[in-house]
């Protein structure tokens, strides 16, 4: 017959406890969705943004993606597209200073989450590879915070084929 040494049963508990308790926290009152955990905030100057990509941080190579950028001063106070001249470039992994972008998708205005009005753009990459997303900007008349850059990296996957 086959028995299971102490050690083997303690490492099976836990086992099991990780995935009951990665079972529930989807479920758990204070989270609207898995997403939350996909965020990822930066920090410049006086201004930090939350950002997130669509489709669950898992962008396919031809395919478009959204990103945004919930953008908000130190204290938390949200800042809109229309107080920021914004600017999104993405450049391939290992960019240099001064290197052009390889895109420059335009910012729209759009509610993501709680966020009204933040900077979101489509985006379609245009093959597999690590990018970097890099969003500047300064206050425009009668804003309050200071100009900022922040730098993201992207895993881009290649397009998903089905095979029959």
């Amino acid at each position: 017959m086959f028995r299971l040494s102490n050690k083997s049963k303690s490492l099976g508990l836990l086992v099991f406890l990780g995935l009951l308790v990665e079972a529930a926290i989807p479920s758990a009152p204070q989270l609207n969705s898995i997403s939350v955990w996909a965020h990822e905030v930066e920090v410049s100057g006086d201004v930090a943004a939350t950002f997130h990509l669509e489709p669950n941080h898992n962008p396919r190579a031809g395919q478009p993606a959204r990103v945004w950028f919930a953008l908000t001063r130190r204290g938390g106070q949200i800042i809109p597209l229309d107080q920021c001249n914004c600017k999104l470039g993405v450049y391939s992994k290992g960019y240099k200073q001064g290197d052009k972008p390889l895109m420059q998708p335009p910012l729209k205005a759009i509610s993501a989450e709680r966020y009204k009005g933040i900077p979101g753009a489509d985006i379609v990459f245009p093959k597999a590879g690590i990018y970097e997303l890099e969003l500047s900007g300064d206050p425009k008349k009668g804003a309050n915070f200071k100009p900022f850059k922040l730098t993201y990296t992207v895993t881009v996957a290649l397009r998903h084929v089905r095979r029959f």
